[in-house]
């Protein structure tokens, strides 16, 4: 999961990256804006493709900057999410769907 946290925020400062954005907004319309617009739009892609692999094993990005992740479970009978933040050993929470993370209780 760290693998996957830190590939988007990788993704996220090539989206953030000052020089290319200046030099996008004055590049000509329909240039691309050569390689700082290269640099868009790899950060872009890069950024769709790891949210994708996320959605596709159930797990539901809450905060990049924290490494705040929740796992769709169900907990006596219940719908909850298992939620892992960056730095903890394994999955030892849980919390209510309309709780989120303040509402967290060791598992």
């Amino acid at each position: 999961m760290l693998a996957r946290i830190k590939r988007l925020r990788a993704a996220r400062e090539r989206l953030e990256d000052e020089e290319a954005r200046e030099a996008l907004t004055g590049a000509a319309p329909g240039n691309g804006g050569g390689a700082h617009g290269r640099t868009v739009s790899e950060g872009f892609v890069e950024l769709r493709s790891a949210l994708g692999e996320l959605q596709a094993v159930d797990v539901v990005l809450r905060d990049l900057e924290r490494g705040l992740v929740d796992f769709p479970s169900l907990r006596e009978g219940q719908e909850v999410y298992l939620c892992w933040e960056e730095g903890e050993q394994s999955i030892g929470f849980w919390h209510g769907v309309e709780d989120g993370h303040a509402g967290r209780r060791p598992l």
